[in-house]
C-alpha cells in the first residue's frame, strides 16, 4: 500500500493516448484490409449439397484473399512500429 502511494505521489502520469494519430490511421487501413480479405475469402459454396462447385478453388479464395489478409497484418505491425514523433 505505501509502495503505490509512493508511485503515484513521486511519479508523474502520461494521461495521453499510446499511439499518435498516425498509428491510428494505419491501424484502421490495415483492419480495413484483413476486413476485406476475409469477405474476398468466403462464399463458393454450392446450394445442393450434392453438387460440387469448383468456384472454391478459384483465384481470388486461394491467392487473393490470403494475400490481402497477410498485407493487411503487416500494415498493422507497421502501425504499431511507427513512431508518431518522427517528423
Amino acid at each position: 500500500m505505501k509502495k503505490d502511494k509512493e508511485i503515484h505521489n513521486g511519479g508523474s502520469f502520461n494521461t495521453g493516448f499510446v499511439f499518435g494519430k498516425k498509428n491510428y490511421t494505419f491501424m484502421f487501413i490495415g483492419l480495413a484490409v484483413i476486413a476485406l480479405g476475409f469477405i474476398l475469402m468466403s462464399g463458393g459454396g454450392s446450394e445442393d449439397p450434392n453438387e460440387f462447385n469448383d468456384a472454391i478453388y478459384n483465384f481470388q479464395r486461394i491467392r487473393l484473399a490470403p494475400a490481402m489478409v497477410l498485407i493487411g497484418f503487416a500494415i498493422e505491425v507497421y502501425a504499431i512500429l511507427l513512431n508518431p514523433n518522427k517528423k
